[in-house]
C-alpha cells in the first residue's frame, strides 16, 4: 500500500499561482502513471494532468498552457505548478495512481480556491 500526501493548496486571487506537491511513501513514480485529479462540489472528478513512468505528460484541455506537472523520483514527489488560475479551477486536488502500481490509490486532497 502506498501513502500519498498532497500539500500546497490555498486561497488565491484569479491570475495567481500555486504549486501543489504530492509525496509518496514509496518509489511509485517509476512504476506507475501518476496524475492529479480535481473535484469541485457537485461536479464529477476530472483528471487534469498525468505523467507516465517514462515521463510522458498529458493535460486536460482546460488547463493546457497554465498547469505543469513534474516529478522528482529521487524524492518520491510529484508537483503541479498552476499559473493564471481561474475561479473555475476551484476544487479539491488529489494525487492519484492512474494506472500501473497501486492503481486507484489517492491522497486526501488539498483544497484550491480561486477568488474572482
Amino acid at each position: 500500500q502506498v501513502q500519498l500526501v498532497e500539500s500546497g493548496g490555498g486561497l488565491v486571487m484569479a491570475g495567481g499561482s500555486l504549486r501543489l506537491s504530492c509525496v509518496a511513501s514509496t518509489s511509485i513514480f517509476s512504476i506507475a502513471t501518476m496524475g492529479w485529479y480535481r473535484q469541485a462540489p457537485g461536479k464529477q472528478r476530472d483528471l487534469v494532468a498525468s505523467i507516465t513512468s517514462r515521463g510522458s505528460i498529458d493535460y486536460a484541455e482546460a488547463v493546457k498552457g497554465r498547469f505543469t506537472i513534474s516529478r522528482d523520483t529521487h524524492k518520491n514527489t510529484m508537483f503541479l505548478q498552476m499559473n493564471d488560475l481561474k475561479p473555475e479551477d476551484t476544487a479539491v486536488y488529489y494525487c492519484t495512481s492512474v494506472s500501473g502500481a497501486y492503481r486507484g490509490s489517492r491522497g486526501r486532497g488539498t483544497q484550491v480556491t480561486v477568488s474572482s
